[in-house]
């Protein structure tokens, strides 16, 4: 999921899957610009060029149709965008692996490949709508609704939480969590998010 805070404009990213290093791989952000996951035959430059043509001037959509007409293995690829202004786009490749698909809706776009199936999205949409507060809260939730929907069928080893936000006294704030190679990466991810919030409290 790739989201946005209509409050603090902050913008973030949470991803689970049954591989590992996905923190690395598919969720991208930029404090003040938007937040991409490129994921399925994952190709990291739709994130990192993607936020470059955020950067200059470009709407995801018309960022996001710029890079699929460079790549020949289009098909293979799912891609989420929203921006700083809740602009969104999002693309599921024919060749991705089922059950596949995204959902768009307001402040968030949902997707997912190689799930049990579409409840997963269903419920990580759900979770998001329901929850308040924190961007990386609601996000912590949607993630764990759509690991407990059945998650990834092949399994699951890492997940990720990544937020930037440039309320934090004028300079950008970046939350970069994540969780590798663990038998349940989501529970572990909210363990380690709960411990973050502790020291964040103790310093303030």
């Amino acid at each position: 999921m790739v989201a946005r805070c209509p409050k603090t404009l902050a913008l973030g990213v949470c991803v689970s899957t049954a591989v590992p290093k996905v923190g690395s791989r598919v969720p991208h952000v930029e404090a003040g610009v938007g937040a991409i996951a490129t994921q399925a035959k994952t190709k990291i430059l739709y994130g990192t060029n993607g936020l470059k043509l955020l950067k200059m001037g470009f709407s995801p959509k018309k960022a996001l149709e710029s890079l699929l007409e460079k790549d020949p293995d289009r098909e293979s690829r799912q891609v989420i965008i929203i921006d700083k202004d809740e602009r969104k786009a999002a693309f599921t490749g024919k060749e991705t692996s089922d059950w596949k698909g995204h959902l768009i809706d307001k402040d968030y776009v949902v997707a997912g490949n190689l799930l049990v199936g579409g409840r997963v999205v269903e419920a990580m949409a759900q979770a998001f709508e329901n929850s308040e507060g924190l961007l990386a809260d609601r996000l912590m939730n949607a993630l764990e609704a759509g690991q407990e929907a059945g998650g990834d069928k092949r399994g699951r080893v890492s997940a990720a939480l990544l937020v930037a936000s440039n309320k934090r006294k004028g300079t950008p704030h970046i939350l970069d969590l994540r969780v590798d190679e663990h038998k349940n990466p989501v529970a572990e991810l909210r363990r380690v998010f709960e411990s973050y919030k502790k020291e964040m409290k103790a310093e303030t």
